[in-house]
């Protein structure tokens, strides 16, 4: 599928943002509570995958514009 250079660039703002919740989420510690720590840790190791994977699209899509500016 050929994207158009907005569409790229709307899924890029999307995944900066996302990327940025994410980072913002996972630093925000653990609590007090034994139980809601070991909650939190898996939803730690869940964000840690959506991370991953978010960036990797990101990366995706800069090289896609990349190319598309190489074509230009």
């Amino acid at each position: 599928m050929h994207r158009t250079k907005q569409e790229l660039l709307a899924r890029k703002s999307e995944l900066v943002t996302r990327l940025e919740a994410i980072r913002k989420d996972l630093g925000r510690g653990l609590a007090a509570d034994a139980e809601e720590q070991a909650i939190q840790l898996e939803n730690m190791a869940v964000l840690q995958e959506i991370y991953r994977l978010a960036d990797a699209e990101l990366q995706a899509v800069q090289t896609e514009l990349a190319v598309q500016a190489d074509e230009s």
